[in-house]
């Protein structure tokens, strides 16, 4: 499989440090408030990316962390007259059952950021031994021009980074371009003690202290979205890499961002739509069928056309899983063979989604012919082969499993109402079929047979 590599700028294959093992790290939320669409997609691709390994016999452990103390939080929790923990308890419930609904696998390990003060510390300490950071009134720095590759990863040229651009001023700074690894405790924060005094952490010593602990050094791939590249990512690689003096992750995936209607999605300019909302009104499926409809490196702007395409290609392939419901699951090598190949090819070239779907598409197409055509074992195979792939990507179709639980049920019913009306009971056979639509069981009669599906 190749992958685009943001610290390479070029696409590589993935050559993970154990073979058939990839250890994965993500940058999860951080619980300050309820989830939107825009953090959505860094965590569908990360998802995706899992389910694909997953489904060629990689073994992957996927740890995304859930940030549960920062500015955000406290200044929230401030404002709601409450204790910054609970807000963050309530929002890493409210995102875990959100993510749930969207169907994102979760993680292996889900780390806390309260929970890792020990490793951070550790972490901190190391660096000021090193000379790689420095104390100022218990506040501790990361002298950044000490990490002679920052900027790697961004391509920025640290002569010409300016304070304020996403770099916190502080006139403290040895450096103006220095950030912050340990911040004194100010009254009312919550705080734990230190060689610094009490205080907390810094945003980005969390990642770096949880990753390594988790995953080791030089571990296989760190996702996130585009818009945490700087800084963020950068001062991960710079602080994690100065103290053991050896690379801290090999690949780096990052999505690119949403717009709605052309417009950054943001707070200040009011279109930002709750997840939650999103998935009572269009459901997991054409959300998902939205993002992965682009390439995740490819900017996503949503708006109403698209939503609209998104949902009629649900709609399509909803249609006819049950319309194929009923058909018996006999196979058809060559079909299946064809479209896994198609499928695989796009994924393994750099997550080819967009790809993917034409796969699916086609496997729905080929399947409405045969139906139309009377051809049910080519039906049932581009039904069976359309469900695992698509169930690749994340998408589950519930009819399908109901289907496949009363399945034996209705073929016995059926046949026996076939029975009855060979005999010419049609009394027996519509009692039959009017009990199975009771049941949400719609027959319909065709010149081949019998066809169901749950309605």
């Amino acid at each position: 499989m190749r992958l685009y590599n943001t610290l390479t700028r070029r696409v590589e294959e993935l050559r993970p440090r154990e073979p058939g093992r990839v250890a994965m790290y993500v940058c999860g939320p951080t619980v300050q408030g309820a989830p939107h669409l825009g953090h959505a997609r860094p965590a569908l691709v990360p998802d995706v990316l899992r389910r694909y390994l997953q489904w060629r016999g990689w073994d992957v452990l996927h740890v995304r962390n859930v940030t549960d103390v920062d500015d955000k939080i406290i200044a929230r929790a401030e404002a709601e007259g409450r204790h910054p923990a609970a807000v963050a308890e309530e929002y890493t419930r409210v995102y875990d059952e959100q993510m749930a609904r969207l169907g994102v696998l979760p993680p292996h390990i889900a780390p806390r950021a309260t929970g890792h003060i020990i490793e951070m510390i550790a972490l901190i300490t190391r660096l000021v031994e090193l000379g790689s950071a420095y104390e100022v009134g218990g506040d501790v720095f990361f002298r950044v021009r000490s990490f002679p590759r920052y900027g790697r990863l961004s391509g920025r040229d640290v002569d010409e980074l300016r304070a304020g651009e996403r770099v916190e001023p502080d006139e403290r700074k040895a450096d103006p371009l220095d950030f912050a690894l340990w911040k004194a405790a100010k009254p009312g924060e919550p705080s734990w003690p230190s060689p610094w005094g009490p205080g907390r952490p810094g945003w980005h010593v969390e990642c770096s202290a949880m990753a390594a602990k988790y995953l080791g050094e030089g571990f296989d791939v760190h996702g996130g979205g585009q818009d945490l590249v700087f800084p963020h990512h950068e001062n991960e690689i710079a602080q994690s890499e100065a103290a053991t003096g050896r690379p801290f992750a090999r690949h780096w995936l990052h999505n690119a961002l949403l717009s709605m209607s052309g417009a950054k999605m943001s707070k200040s300019v009011g279109n930002i739509v709750a997840l939650g909302e999103a998935l009572d009104r269009w459901g997991p499926n054409v959300l998902r069928q939205l993002y992965l409809s682009a390439h995740y490196r490819s900017p996503l702007d949503l708006h109403p056309g698209r939503l609209a395409e998104a949902s009629a290609a649900v709609g399509r392939w909803e249609a006819y899983v049950r319309a194929a419901e009923g058909l018996d699951a006999r196979s058809d090598p060559s079909l299946r063979a064809g479209a896994v190949e198609a499928f695989t090819a796009a994924m393994d070239d750099d997550l080819g989604t967009p790809r993917a779907h034409a796969v699916l598409f086609e496997l729905v197409t080929a399947g409405h012919e045969h139906l139309q055509a009377g051809r049910e074992p080519q039906a049932a195979a581009a039904r069976d082969t359309f469900l695992e792939l698509a169930g690749v990507l994340g998408y589950a179709f519930g009819a399908a499993s109901d289907g496949a639980r009363v399945g034996p049920l209705v073929a016995e019913l059926l046949r026996l109402r076939e029975d009855a009306r060979a005999r010419r009971d049609f009394t027996t056979a519509d009692s039959i079929r009017d009990r199975l639509s009771e049941a949400g069981v719609v027959v319909e009669d065709t010149p081949a047979g019998p066809r169901w599906h749950v309605g």
